[in-house]
């Protein structure tokens, strides 16, 4: 079975570790500039353009001409479909977290009651 292509939703896109590192930097909320991403990364010119490229293409990021600059910003609102959709999972991590505090307090009384 073939993978989706990586400009065919949101999560496609940041599948790619590197991309989700570019929407780290931009969160922020500061745009930035191609060479500041390629800095900031230490990734070739290149491959950071080909990664805005496919977050552009899903609208994740969005692009502003300043000067002979092009600055780069997340688009929020396409960012927030990712969270709503991981939220829906919030209650098993929290769940996870009760049962690992409550058998840790278990097992203090335990110790507790040998002593």
């Amino acid at each position: 079975m073939s993978r989706a292509p990586t400009t065919s939703d949101v999560f496609n896109a940041i599948a790619e570790p590197r991309r989700r590192e570019i929407i780290t930097l931009l969160a922020s909320g500061n745009s930035r500039s191609v060479g500041e991403l390629v800095r900031a990364t230490r990734l070739a010119q290149p491959a950071v353009s080909k990664h805005l490229a496919v977050l552009r293409a899903v609208g994740l990021v969005s692009v502003q001409r300043a000067g002979k600059s092009r600055l780069y910003a997340v688009n929020p609102s396409e960012l927030k479909r990712v969270h709503d959709w991981a939220k829906q999972f919030e209650k098993l991590w929290t769940s996870q977290l009760d049962r690992i505090k409550a058998r840790a307090e278990r097992k203090a009384q335990e110790r507790s009651a040998k002593n």
